[in-house]
Protein backbone atom coordinates (compact mmCIF):
# COMPACT_ATOMS: atom_id res chain seq x y z
CA UNK A 1 0.00 0.00 0.00
CA UNK A 2 0.75 3.21 -0.17
CA UNK A 3 2.38 4.87 2.92
CA UNK A 4 -0.63 7.02 4.58
CA UNK A 5 0.56 9.79 6.89
CA UNK A 6 -0.65 13.22 8.27
CA UNK A 7 2.17 15.61 6.13
CA UNK A 8 1.39 18.80 5.67
CA UNK A 9 1.90 20.29 2.64
CA UNK A 10 2.40 24.31 2.12
CA UNK A 11 2.20 24.26 -1.60
CA UNK A 12 -1.87 25.06 -1.78
CA UNK A 13 -0.45 27.94 -4.18
CA UNK A 14 1.53 26.27 -6.13
CA UNK A 15 -1.59 23.28 -6.44
CA UNK A 16 -3.96 25.88 -7.78
CA UNK A 17 -1.76 26.98 -10.09
CA UNK A 18 -0.76 23.99 -11.95
CA UNK A 19 -4.00 22.89 -12.03
CA UNK A 20 -5.22 25.96 -13.71
CA UNK A 21 -2.19 25.82 -16.44
CA UNK A 22 -3.85 22.39 -17.42
CA UNK A 23 -6.99 24.09 -18.52
CA UNK A 24 -5.69 25.64 -21.62
CA UNK A 25 -5.27 22.07 -23.27
CA UNK A 26 -7.80 19.76 -21.12
CA UNK A 27 -11.38 20.68 -22.47
CA UNK A 28 -12.18 18.48 -24.80
CA UNK A 29 -8.73 17.54 -26.55
CA UNK A 30 -8.65 14.16 -25.43
CA UNK A 31 -9.50 11.07 -28.09
CA UNK A 32 -12.89 9.83 -27.43
CA UNK A 33 -11.60 6.31 -26.35
CA UNK A 34 -14.55 4.22 -27.11
CA UNK A 35 -14.21 1.54 -24.32
CA UNK A 36 -16.40 -1.47 -26.35
CA UNK A 37 -13.19 -3.95 -27.51
CA UNK A 38 -11.38 -6.97 -27.22
CA UNK A 39 -8.60 -7.93 -24.77
CA UNK A 40 -6.95 -9.89 -27.48
CA UNK A 41 -4.36 -8.48 -29.30
CA UNK A 42 -5.74 -8.19 -33.04
CA UNK A 43 -3.88 -10.61 -35.87
CA UNK A 44 -1.91 -9.37 -38.45
CA UNK A 45 -4.39 -10.66 -41.26
CA UNK A 46 -6.82 -8.87 -39.10
CA UNK A 47 -4.94 -5.35 -38.88
CA UNK A 48 -4.86 -5.66 -42.66
CA UNK A 49 -8.41 -5.92 -42.92
CA UNK A 50 -9.39 -3.90 -41.71
CA UNK A 51 -19.35 5.53 -8.14
CA UNK A 52 -17.85 4.88 -5.66
CA UNK A 53 -18.76 7.14 -2.84
CA UNK A 54 -16.36 7.17 0.30
CA UNK A 55 -14.75 10.00 2.47
CA UNK A 56 -12.08 12.37 2.50
CA UNK A 57 -9.01 11.99 4.50
CA UNK A 58 -7.76 13.68 6.36
CA UNK A 59 -5.04 11.09 7.78
CA UNK A 60 -4.48 12.96 11.08
CA UNK A 61 -3.98 16.27 9.74
CA UNK A 62 -3.43 18.40 12.64
CA UNK A 63 -2.57 21.62 10.42
CA UNK A 64 -5.28 21.14 8.10
CA UNK A 65 -8.82 21.27 8.66
CA UNK A 66 -10.96 18.10 8.41
CA UNK A 67 -14.02 20.01 7.89
CA UNK A 68 -12.37 21.55 4.80
CA UNK A 69 -11.86 17.86 3.30
CA UNK A 70 -15.19 16.99 4.43
CA UNK A 71 -16.17 20.18 1.90
CA UNK A 72 -14.20 18.69 -0.78
CA UNK A 73 -15.34 15.51 -0.49
CA UNK A 74 -18.91 16.60 -0.49
CA UNK A 75 -18.08 18.66 -3.54
CA UNK A 76 -16.61 15.67 -5.21
CA UNK A 77 -19.40 14.36 -5.01
CA UNK A 78 -21.94 17.06 -5.82
CA UNK A 79 -20.25 17.50 -9.46
CA UNK A 80 -19.73 13.86 -9.55
CA UNK A 81 -16.13 12.77 -9.28
CA UNK A 82 -15.88 9.07 -8.49
CA UNK A 83 -12.67 9.24 -7.36
CA UNK A 84 -9.63 11.74 -6.13
CA UNK A 85 -6.14 11.00 -4.67
CA UNK A 86 -3.42 13.56 -3.64
CA UNK A 87 -0.03 12.09 -2.89
CA UNK A 88 2.85 14.51 -1.09
CA UNK A 89 5.97 12.49 -0.79
CA UNK A 90 4.80 8.84 -1.48
CA UNK A 91 1.73 9.79 1.55
CA UNK A 92 -1.70 9.95 0.90
CA UNK A 93 -3.02 13.88 1.83
CA UNK A 94 -6.48 13.32 0.53
CA UNK A 95 -8.74 10.41 -0.62
CA UNK A 96 -12.17 10.25 -1.80
CA UNK A 97 -14.47 7.69 -3.70
CA UNK A 98 -13.51 4.79 -3.94
CA UNK A 99 -9.91 4.35 -5.30
CA UNK A 100 -9.80 0.79 -5.84
CA UNK A 101 -12.15 0.80 -8.67
CA UNK A 102 -11.05 0.38 -12.36
CA UNK A 103 -11.85 3.10 -14.44
CA UNK A 104 -11.19 3.59 -18.32
CA UNK A 105 -8.18 5.65 -18.52
CA UNK A 106 -8.90 6.76 -21.95
CA UNK A 107 -6.22 8.91 -23.31
CA UNK A 108 -3.69 8.61 -20.27
CA UNK A 109 -3.00 5.31 -21.86
CA UNK A 110 0.13 7.15 -24.02
CA UNK A 111 2.23 8.14 -21.41
CA UNK A 112 1.81 4.28 -20.21
CA UNK A 113 2.82 3.14 -23.09
CA UNK A 114 5.22 5.61 -23.66
CA UNK A 115 7.22 4.29 -20.37
CA UNK A 116 7.51 0.51 -22.24
CA UNK A 117 9.05 2.42 -25.21
CA UNK A 118 11.67 3.93 -22.51
CA UNK A 119 12.56 0.60 -21.50
CA UNK A 120 12.68 -0.83 -24.63
CA UNK A 121 14.83 1.66 -26.17
CA UNK A 122 17.58 1.05 -23.23
CA UNK A 123 17.36 -2.31 -24.04
CA UNK A 124 18.04 -1.79 -27.87
CA UNK A 125 15.14 -3.15 -29.36
CA UNK A 126 14.03 0.30 -29.76
CA UNK A 127 15.75 3.40 -32.08
CA UNK A 128 13.32 6.32 -31.73
CA UNK A 129 15.44 7.89 -35.08
CA UNK A 130 13.56 4.40 -36.90
CA UNK A 131 11.41 6.17 -39.85
CA UNK A 132 7.90 4.41 -40.69
CA UNK A 133 10.16 2.81 -43.83
CA UNK A 134 12.61 0.72 -42.25
CA UNK A 135 10.28 -0.39 -40.05
CA UNK A 136 7.50 -1.36 -42.81
CA UNK A 137 4.58 0.49 -41.26
CA UNK A 138 1.73 1.21 -43.75
CA UNK A 139 -1.69 1.50 -43.38
CA UNK A 140 -5.15 0.64 -45.27
CA UNK A 141 -5.66 2.37 -48.54
CA UNK A 142 -4.62 5.35 -48.80
CA UNK A 143 -1.49 3.65 -47.71
CA UNK A 144 1.22 6.31 -46.33
CA UNK A 145 2.99 7.95 -48.91
CA UNK A 146 6.93 7.53 -49.56
CA UNK A 147 7.10 11.23 -47.65
CA UNK A 148 4.69 9.82 -44.73
CA UNK A 149 6.92 7.15 -44.36
CA UNK A 150 9.99 9.28 -43.68
CA UNK A 151 8.51 10.01 -40.22
CA UNK A 152 10.35 8.56 -37.35
CA UNK A 153 9.54 6.96 -33.76
CA UNK A 154 10.75 10.19 -32.06
CA UNK A 155 7.98 12.29 -34.44
CA UNK A 156 4.81 10.37 -33.40
CA UNK A 157 5.91 10.70 -29.44
CA UNK A 158 6.04 13.96 -30.13
CA UNK A 159 2.64 13.72 -31.91
CA UNK A 160 4.52 15.52 -35.20
CA UNK A 161 4.44 12.39 -37.76
CA UNK A 162 2.45 14.31 -40.54
CA UNK A 163 0.45 11.34 -41.20
CA UNK A 164 -2.71 12.42 -41.23
CA UNK A 165 -4.62 8.85 -41.82
CA UNK A 166 -7.69 7.70 -40.03
CA UNK A 167 -7.01 6.28 -36.99
CA UNK A 168 -9.30 4.34 -34.45
CA UNK A 169 -10.82 5.96 -31.28
CA UNK A 170 -10.74 9.99 -32.92
CA UNK A 171 -12.96 12.04 -31.07
CA UNK A 172 -14.90 13.97 -33.85
CA UNK A 173 -13.11 17.47 -32.87
CA UNK A 174 -9.85 15.51 -33.77
CA UNK A 175 -11.60 14.39 -37.11
CA UNK A 176 -12.31 17.93 -37.58
CA UNK A 177 -9.05 19.33 -36.63
CA UNK A 178 -6.88 16.83 -38.52
CA UNK A 179 -5.00 18.46 -41.22
CA UNK A 180 -4.88 17.22 -45.03
CA UNK A 181 -3.08 14.33 -45.94
CA UNK A 182 0.81 15.74 -47.14
CA UNK A 183 -0.11 19.54 -45.64
CA UNK A 184 2.45 18.80 -43.20
CA UNK A 185 6.15 17.50 -43.13
CA UNK A 186 7.01 14.58 -40.78
CA UNK A 187 8.53 16.50 -37.70
CA UNK A 188 7.21 20.05 -38.77
CA UNK A 189 3.65 20.50 -37.28
CA UNK A 190 2.21 19.23 -33.72
CA UNK A 191 -1.24 17.92 -34.17
CA UNK A 192 -2.66 15.23 -31.24
CA UNK A 193 -3.11 12.92 -33.53
CA UNK A 194 -4.47 8.95 -32.57
CA UNK A 195 -2.82 7.64 -35.36
CA UNK A 196 0.58 8.61 -34.17
CA UNK A 197 -0.79 6.81 -30.72
CA UNK A 198 -2.14 3.70 -32.05
CA UNK A 199 1.02 3.33 -34.61
CA UNK A 200 2.92 3.59 -31.77
CA UNK A 201 1.42 0.60 -30.14
CA UNK A 202 1.92 -1.47 -33.33
CA UNK A 203 5.53 -0.43 -33.25
CA UNK A 204 6.30 -1.53 -29.60
CA UNK A 205 4.81 -4.85 -29.70
CA UNK A 206 6.59 -5.26 -33.13
CA UNK A 207 9.96 -4.32 -31.52
CA UNK A 208 9.59 -6.24 -27.92
CA UNK A 209 7.54 -9.09 -29.37
CA UNK A 210 4.81 -8.42 -26.53
CA UNK A 211 1.48 -7.45 -26.08
CA UNK A 212 1.45 -3.88 -24.32
CA UNK A 213 -0.86 -4.78 -21.96
CA UNK A 214 0.95 -8.14 -20.65
CA UNK A 215 4.65 -5.81 -20.72
CA UNK A 216 2.76 -3.29 -18.89
CA UNK A 217 1.29 -5.95 -16.86
CA UNK A 218 5.21 -7.21 -16.23
CA UNK A 219 7.52 -4.81 -16.33
CA UNK A 220 5.74 -1.51 -14.17
CA UNK A 221 2.60 -2.97 -12.89
CA UNK A 222 3.99 -5.70 -10.79
CA UNK A 223 7.20 -4.36 -9.96
CA UNK A 224 5.51 -0.73 -8.36
CA UNK A 225 3.09 -2.68 -6.33
CA UNK A 226 -0.14 -2.18 -8.34
CA UNK A 227 -3.00 -3.75 -6.35
CA UNK A 228 -5.85 -3.99 -8.85
CA UNK A 229 -4.34 -4.13 -12.78
CA UNK A 230 -5.59 -6.61 -14.61
CA UNK A 231 -4.48 -7.36 -18.33
CA UNK A 232 -8.33 -8.84 -18.74
CA UNK A 233 -9.19 -5.01 -18.04
CA UNK A 234 -7.41 -3.70 -20.93
CA UNK A 235 -9.18 -3.45 -24.73
CA UNK A 236 -7.88 -3.53 -28.07
CA UNK A 237 -10.01 -1.35 -30.41
CA UNK A 238 -9.84 -1.99 -34.10
CA UNK A 239 -11.50 -0.14 -36.45
CA UNK A 240 -10.64 -1.58 -39.36
CA UNK A 241 -12.55 0.68 -42.29
CA UNK A 242 -10.22 3.31 -40.78
CA UNK A 243 -6.96 1.56 -40.07
CA UNK A 244 -5.06 -1.50 -39.72
CA UNK A 245 -3.67 0.01 -35.97
CA UNK A 246 -5.94 -0.32 -33.24
CA UNK A 247 -6.37 2.04 -30.01
CA UNK A 248 -5.23 0.01 -27.03
CA UNK A 249 -7.30 0.82 -23.86
CA UNK A 250 -6.52 0.74 -20.66
CA UNK A 251 -8.67 0.60 -17.36
CA UNK A 252 -6.95 1.35 -13.92
CA UNK A 253 -7.60 1.98 -10.28
CA UNK A 254 -6.94 5.75 -8.98
CA UNK A 255 -4.60 4.21 -6.55
CA UNK A 256 -2.83 2.75 -9.26
CA UNK A 257 -2.59 5.20 -11.47
CA UNK A 258 -1.19 7.50 -8.38
CA UNK A 259 1.54 4.96 -8.51
CA UNK A 260 2.60 5.21 -11.45
CA UNK A 261 3.02 8.83 -11.26
CA UNK A 262 4.57 8.67 -8.02
CA UNK A 263 7.24 6.17 -10.63
CA UNK A 264 8.00 9.02 -12.80
CA UNK A 265 8.21 11.60 -9.54
CA UNK A 266 11.10 9.24 -8.82
CA UNK A 267 12.63 9.13 -11.54
CA UNK A 268 11.28 5.82 -12.72
CA UNK A 269 12.75 4.56 -10.05
CA UNK A 270 10.84 2.31 -7.54
CA UNK A 271 12.55 1.30 -4.07
CA UNK A 272 16.11 -0.03 -5.29
CA UNK A 273 15.29 -0.60 -8.75
CA UNK A 274 15.50 1.34 -11.57
CA UNK A 275 11.79 0.08 -13.74
CA UNK A 276 11.64 3.06 -16.41
CA UNK A 277 15.06 4.38 -17.57
CA UNK A 278 15.76 7.77 -15.49
CA UNK A 279 17.59 9.78 -18.93
CA UNK A 280 14.04 8.21 -20.59
CA UNK A 281 11.70 9.84 -17.87
CA UNK A 282 13.86 13.05 -18.32
CA UNK A 283 13.69 13.06 -22.15
CA UNK A 284 10.38 12.40 -22.43
CA UNK A 285 8.96 14.84 -19.85
CA UNK A 286 11.15 17.71 -21.28
CA UNK A 287 9.58 20.47 -23.71
CA UNK A 288 9.81 19.20 -27.39
CA UNK A 289 7.07 21.08 -28.94
CA UNK A 290 6.21 24.89 -27.55
CA UNK A 291 2.87 26.11 -27.58
CA UNK A 292 1.82 27.25 -31.28
CA UNK A 293 1.31 31.39 -31.50
CA UNK A 294 -2.89 31.43 -30.76
CA UNK A 295 -3.36 28.13 -30.28
CA UNK A 296 -4.54 26.45 -26.72
CA UNK A 297 -2.40 24.07 -24.61
CA UNK A 298 0.75 23.12 -23.09
CA UNK A 299 4.06 22.21 -24.68
CA UNK A 300 4.37 18.44 -25.38
CA UNK A 301 7.08 16.22 -24.38
CA UNK A 302 6.74 12.17 -25.43
CA UNK A 303 3.30 11.50 -24.92
CA UNK A 304 3.71 14.01 -21.81
CA UNK A 305 2.12 17.47 -21.62
CA UNK A 306 4.04 19.78 -19.73
CA UNK A 307 3.33 22.64 -17.53
CA UNK A 308 5.22 25.96 -18.30
CA UNK A 309 8.05 27.50 -16.60
CA UNK A 310 5.69 30.41 -16.19
CA UNK A 311 3.73 28.74 -13.69
CA UNK A 312 6.70 28.91 -10.99
CA UNK A 313 5.95 25.08 -9.44
CA UNK A 314 9.04 23.46 -10.79
CA UNK A 315 9.73 20.67 -13.25
CA UNK A 316 5.70 19.74 -13.90
CA UNK A 317 3.61 16.94 -16.57
CA UNK A 318 0.45 15.60 -16.71
CA UNK A 319 -2.13 13.78 -18.76
CA UNK A 320 -5.24 13.77 -19.37
CA UNK A 321 -8.27 11.36 -20.83
CA UNK A 322 -11.51 12.71 -22.02
CA UNK A 323 -10.95 15.84 -20.65
CA UNK A 324 -12.35 14.71 -17.40
CA UNK A 325 -9.28 12.24 -15.90
CA UNK A 326 -6.08 13.86 -14.65
CA UNK A 327 -2.61 12.87 -14.04
CA UNK A 328 -0.31 15.27 -13.13
CA UNK A 329 3.06 15.01 -11.48
CA UNK A 330 4.67 17.87 -9.78
CA UNK A 331 8.46 16.09 -9.19
CA UNK A 332 10.14 19.33 -7.40
CA UNK A 333 6.99 19.71 -4.75
CA UNK A 334 6.66 15.72 -4.14
CA UNK A 335 3.11 16.30 -5.53
CA UNK A 336 0.89 13.57 -7.13
CA UNK A 337 -2.72 14.58 -8.23
CA UNK A 338 -5.47 11.74 -9.60
CA UNK A 339 -9.27 13.07 -10.55
CA UNK A 340 -11.26 9.73 -12.05
CA UNK A 341 -14.77 10.19 -13.76
CA UNK A 342 -17.12 7.41 -14.02
CA UNK A 343 -17.25 7.11 -18.22
CA UNK A 344 -18.86 4.46 -18.29
CA UNK A 345 -22.27 6.62 -18.07
CA UNK A 346 -23.59 9.76 -18.53
CA UNK A 347 -21.28 12.74 -16.58
CA UNK A 348 -21.46 16.64 -17.00
CA UNK A 349 -18.89 17.51 -15.00
CA UNK A 350 -16.65 20.08 -15.83
CA UNK A 351 -13.06 21.29 -16.11
CA UNK A 352 -14.16 24.26 -14.53
CA UNK A 353 -15.40 22.21 -11.25
CA UNK A 354 -12.75 20.08 -11.33
CA UNK A 355 -10.39 23.15 -10.93
CA UNK A 356 -12.82 24.12 -7.71
CA UNK A 357 -12.25 20.67 -6.50
CA UNK A 358 -8.74 20.92 -6.42
CA UNK A 359 -8.46 24.30 -5.22
CA UNK A 360 -10.56 23.17 -2.14
CA UNK A 361 -8.59 20.37 -1.62
CA UNK A 362 -5.35 22.26 -1.81
CA UNK A 363 -7.28 25.01 0.67
CA UNK A 364 -7.61 22.19 3.08
CA UNK A 365 -3.83 20.38 3.01
CA UNK A 366 -2.09 24.11 3.16
CA UNK A 367 -0.90 24.94 7.07
CA UNK A 368 -3.18 27.68 8.97
CA UNK A 369 -2.09 31.16 8.10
Amino acid sequence: MIVKDAAVLSARILLVAAIALTLTFCVRSSSSDDPVGTSARPSAQERGTAQGRGTAAGRENTNGSQAAFDAAASYAREIGSAAVLALHDGKEVFSFGNTSRKYMCHSIRKPLLGALIGIYVERGAVDIGSTLEELDVDDIPPSLTPTEKQATIRDLLMSRSGVYHEAAGEHPSMVAARPERGSHAPGTYFYYNNWDFNALGTIFEEASGRGIFEAFGELIAAPIGMEDYSTADCTYVLESSKSEHPAYFFRMSTRDLARFGLLYQNGGRWDDAQIVPAEWVRESTSVHTEVRSGSRGDPYGYLWRIIPEAAGVGRGFYHTGLGVHLLAVLPDRKLVLVHRVDTDREFSITWSEIKTLMEMIAEACAPPE
